[in-house]
């Protein structure tokens, strides 16, 4: 990941909308638990989404890498932060909403997985509560071969990222290719990612297994679509 050369994550997702895509999330929870007053934020990485979720919820995040911890922590020093895996984590607690967002589910690497981390995630969400999934790409809308690009241009900081996009069965690979250039000296990283693409209907039963009353916005906060699961009671 890209916090482990540099803490540049932030710097090359500059460009995300955290705040509208918050402003979304706010009018969707109000809509389906008016009264949700604490939330939880499975896959929170940096903490960009809780920095404005923590604004009107007692919010706490969770995630699997330390070192986005780490940047989240700074961010949002009067949050609970958790170190844990979405498929594994017990709190021993439940929450009004729990989100998991910017398709971090696409990084399980099975129709078991997803079904699993949905039910461990249904399992902190209070009776009457909200599961807000944001998925990742659908077999038919994954197109290899795809070109992407992102950039950095700052005084004493230079970043091109340039990612190239494969098919391999049901995965989704994306080969960055990176250039950093700083004090003089240029570096270069390559990593690879590697996301299931899941279907519709396999979204929509793993919320269904877990007994969530599901249901799917094609839209969503950035157009990738949102899963809204309630939970009995």
């Amino acid at each position: 990941m890209l916090e482990s050369y540099g803490g540049l994550y932030d710097l090359v997702y500059g460009a995300k909308d955290y705040a509208a895509e918050t402003e979304k999330l706010r009018g969707i929870v109000h809509g389906r638990s008016p009264g949700a007053k604490t939330l939880l934020d499975v896959a929170c990485g940096t903490g960009q989404h809780l920095y404005h979720l923590r604004r009107d919820y007692d919010a706490e995040g969770l995630d699997l890498s330390e070192a986005q911890l780490q940047v989240a922590r700074k961010r949002n020093p009067h949050c609970a932060l958790h170190l844990g895996d979405m498929l594994t984590f017990d709190l021993a607690r439940r929450f009004d909403v729990v989100t998991c967002l910017f398709s971090s589910v696409g990084y399980l690497r099975s129709v078991e997985a997803l079904s699993q981390a949905v039910a461990n995630m249904a399992r902190h969400v209070k009776p009457g509560g909200l599961l807000v999934v944001e998925p990742w790409l659908t077999p038919e809308s994954w197109l290899p071969g795809t070109l992407w690009s992102d950039y950095v241009d700052q005084p004493n900081l230079k970043v091109a990222r340039i990612s190239v996009s494969e098919l391999k069965g049901r995965l989704a690979l994306i080969d960055f290719h990176i250039l950093v250039a700083r004090d003089a000296e240029v570096d270069y990283f390559r990593e690879r990612h590697e996301l299931t693409l899941f279907t519709e209907d396999e979204y929509m039963a793993s919320f269904s297994n877990a007994g969530l009353d599901v249901t799917f916005d094609p839209e969503g906060l950035i157009g990738r679509g949102l899963y809204v699961g309630l939970t009995p009671g």
